[in-house]
Order: C-alpha cells, then structure tokens, then sequence
C-alpha cells in the first residue's frame, strides 16, 4: 500500500466516500436498494471525475468478485475482434455471486464494427451481464447505444471539493504545503480530482520539505491568481507603459506566457459572467477561494459587458500567437495595448 501512487492509495472505495458525484450516487444507491439495478450504463464527463472509480463500487454493491468484474479499455481494444471475444465471455455465469459487470473505458473510441456487435449484446443482455460504458467523449457514441444505456453525465469537481480531498491526502501522508499552493493545485486540476492528486504526487518529490505555489508554478507552469488579478487591473486603471513594465516582468521571471494568457481569459470570463447575470455567482465562487471571489467581483465593477468580452476575444487570439511569435511576449504586449488604448478612448 505504501508504494502506491496517491490517486490509486486514496481511490474511494465505498459509497460515502465519493465527492462531487451526489446525483449518480444517489441514483445508483436507491436502484441497488430497490432491486432495479439497469442492464446498461453510460458515465459520461471529463477526465478524472469519478467514473471508473463508481463503476467498481458499483460492481462491489453488487457482489461482484474480482474474477467477475471485466474492465476494458476501449482506446487500445477498439475492434470487433475483441468485442466478440466480449460477447463470447458474457455467455457464461458468474463465478461467485449473481453479476459479472464489464466496465467498457474511454467506449468512443469502438470502431463503428465493434460498436454494431456491442448493440447486438445490449439489445438482449443475459441477466447476470451489467455493461458500465465509460467515456469523456458522449457526443461520438451512436444513437442507438445510447438508446439502450441509463446515461449519467459526471461533473467537474468544485476547487473547495477538491481541496477537501486533498487537505485529508496531506494530513495522512504528513506533507508539508502551504494553503495558496494547496488552492493552486486545485485550480489547476480543471475539476479531476485524479489530475490534482497527480500534481500533489509529483509535487512531494520535487520538494520534500513544505510545498510552496511557486514550486507549482515553476514545476507545471501553473499561473498563480495574484499576477493574473494584477495585470487585468492594468487593463482599466494603468497605460500602456505600466502594462508592457509588467509583462516584461513575468518575462524575467521565467513564466509560460501562453499558459498565463490562458488564465488571464479564463479570469476574464469570470468578469464577463458576472456582469451577464449575478445569478451565475454561486457557478464562479465554486472555482474560487472567497477572497478571490471577492477580488473578482470588486473587478467585475470597473468593466463593462462589452469590455470584457471585446478583452476575451483579443486575448485568445494573442494566445494562438504566441506559439509562433519570434518574440514570445509580443502578441501579449499588443493585446494589452489595444485594449488598454480603446478603454482610454470609451472614457473620453
């Protein structure tokens, strides 16, 4: 158990203790309480999110041995040579108990064959087989599987979700790491929480002694909030020159401009969210710590609709020009002087 990477040593193993999943975990608890357990499932969402992991517990509510439950990972047996080879094994009992479960991983990536000998299967499954279809990619698997499957779309988890999780991580394990680069490591998740247990994994051999932000962003090329606060202030309240100082800045410093401007307009989507409608404040504050959410909210003030979207659109062009800019920081630095020059001129 101790040479376990941390996502697989803290997996969730039972029911309560899944996070960020309460509508698939309930659905699925009263199913197995009521007997009405489906043939077919399919887990729809992004990477990391908890779908394998609620397949197996599944598996395990039902008194699926280990010899019963079948995971395949569709990426790498994709044909219908293997599928049949599936339908061959589904003809015969379960070793021990009532159900053999076949978890089908990353199931978009079936050749159109494979997927036809698939239906066949779903269309008239023996009673002891239950399918659990797993895929980050739901728009690719045909219609007339997902006809035949209970679908249940996973979400990304919340940032104060995933710090949970890995505030119990770093209590048990007793690694040193400071809050901010805690919060950093959950924002730059995007929601997985196997993709933040990863970085806490890989973070904990980088430093041995107390895990600070600025290793996160020197080791993943993570933007902190502070900078990217900063340099959207300069859009409304700075010129052009204090705008280019600061980019010159991040330059010394080392920082992955394009990763930067990626967080700069995911910050400023934020803003343009909140300035669409204050209802959509409780979706922001889930990615945010409060005193983050509040910085934002006071930003969102000096910016209009129009604004933000107009600053959006500039810096996702300088993000694609930035890969192949003989100057890495130019694009960036014509993006804030444009903006900054036509907030000059709104003013007048």
């Amino acid at each position: 158990m101790a040479n376990l990477v941390l996502y697989r040593k803290y997996r969730p193993q039972e029911w309560d203790e899944v996070i960020g999943q309460e509508h698939v975990v309930r659905t699925l608890t009263n199913a197995l309480k009521l007997g009405r357990v489906s043939h077919a499932y399919l887990f729809a969402g992004p990477r990391g999110t908890g779908k394998t992991t609620i397949a197996r517990i599944l598996a395990k509510s039902l008194g699926c041995s280990n010899l019963d439950l079948i995971e395949i990972d569709a990426a790498s047996n994709r044909g219908i040579d293997e599928i049949r080879e599936l339908r061959d094994g589904i003809k015969f009992a379960p070793t021990a108990g009532k159900y053999k479960v076949f978890i089908i991983d990353e199931v978009h990536q079936l050749t159109k064959e494979a997927f036809n000998a698939l239906l066949k299967t779903l269309e008239e499954p023996p009673a002891h087989a239950i399918f659990v279809l797993a895929t980050t990619e739901a728009h690719k698997v045909p219609e007339t599987i997902l006809s035949r499957v209970q679908s249940f779309p996973f979400r990304k988890l919340a940032v104060s979700e995933i710090i949970k999780k890995l505030e119990k991580i770093v209590g048990m394990e007793k690694i040193k790491i400071e809050p901010d680069a805690l919060h950093l490591i959950a924002t730059f998740a995007g929601g997985s929480y196997r993709d933040a247990e990863s970085t806490l994994e890989q973070l904990r051999v980088w430093n041995d002694k107390t895990i600070v932000k600025e290793d996160i962003e020197s080791l993943l090329g993570a933007v902190d909030f502070e900078k990217v606060k900063s340099i959207t202030d300069c859009l409304n309240n700075a010129g052009a020159k204090e705008a280019i100082d600061y980019i010159s800045k991040l330059t010394s410093e080392g920082t992955d401009l394009e990763m930067f401007t990626k967080a700069l307009i995911n910050h400023l989507r934020k803003i343009m969210l909140l300035k669409v409608d204050n209802s959509l404040s409780e979706l922001i504050a889930q990615e945010l710590s409060p005193d983050q959410f509040e910085n934002i909210k006071a930003q969102s003030e000096k910016f209009s609709l129009d604004n933000a979207a107009r600053a959006i659109k500039i810096f996702m062009v300088a993000q694609n020009d930035i890969k192949r800019s003989p100057i890495p920081s130019l694009p960036l630095e014509l993006a804030m002087v444009e903006i900054i020059n036509q907030n000059l001129k709104n003013k007048i």
